[in-house]
């Protein structure tokens, strides 16, 4: 089985194997993943802008994916950019971060709360829930106050999140944690223990791991997305954005 990893942003340097190798530790022996970044887009996705920028692309790619013989792909982000646009174009399964980690998350707990990273972004997960209808079972979207390209400070961000699960937990009644961003690689653990030590025995789920694992599922049960949902495009011209602007105005 072939998986692609498509984080939604250009190659800045952002991100590292060690962050590959922590959301594939779950993966399947004979499953194998390769990475792709994009031809042009934000360098990090913290809103609905960074997002409708990445969008195009992401389907692209996935077009490109599929007729390189990828049986799957996972777009590495909670937002979920494109998805729902490629999976209209592609006859493979692919994933975002946010859907997997909900269904998750719905099998461990009866209130959920997600931590994410900016205040920016939590509406536009807010957006996510409601779209699914989970607002009854998603209590709260809280947040950390750090900036995606800054989450490989992982002592700061540990601390962080951990503060802010417990706040889940007190008063929202979480009984599970959502990490509410895909970068947010090596987290998990560190947050669980610190949790458990002041006896909060609550998972805590990273949405990497939970995205390619469903995504492993997908592809051996020959499950795929409806084409009564996700009618495939019509035939038209289609003025696509050309790469040959390189620039990289800053917007």
């Amino acid at each position: 089985m072939k998986i692609l990893n498509l984080p939604p942003i250009i190659n800045t340097g952002f991100g590292s194997q060690e962050m590959n190798d922590y959301i594939a530790k779950y993966l399947l022996p004979d499953t194998e993943m390769d990475t792709w970044h994009l031809d042009y887009g934000p360098s990090s996705i913290e809103g609905e802008f960074d997002e409708a920028l990445a969008a195009a692309n992401v389907a692209l790619k996935c077009v490109e994916a599929e007729n390189a013989g990828y049986d799957a792909v996972f777009v590495n982000c909670f937002g979920d950019p494109g998805v729902r646009a490629a999976r209209e174009a592609v006859n493979i399964p692919v994933f975002g971060g946010f859907e997997p980690i909900a269904y998750y998350a719905l099998g461990t707990a009866d209130k959920i709360s997600v931590v994410t990273v900016l205040p920016e972004v939590v509406p536009m997960i807010e957006g996510e829930i409601a779209r699914y209808g989970l607002e009854k079972r998603f209590k709260k979207v809280r947040h950390v106050n750090i900036p995606v390209l800054d989450l490989e400070e992982l002592d700061i961000l540990i601390k962080a999140v951990t503060e802010e699960s417990k706040k889940a937990i007190r008063e929202d009644g979480a009984g599970t944690i959502v990490l509410g961003c895909t970068a947010m690689a090596g987290v998990k653990e560190e947050v669980e223990k610190a949790l458990n030590a002041e006896g909060y025995r609550v998972p805590v789920i990273e949405s990497g791991q939970a995205a390619l694992v469903m995504l492993e599922t997908f592809v051996r049960m020959n499950l795929y997305h409806s084409r009564i949902t996700y009618m495939p495009p019509r035939e038209k011209v289609r003025n696509l954005w050309q790469t040959e602007n390189k620039d990289n105005t800053a917007v």
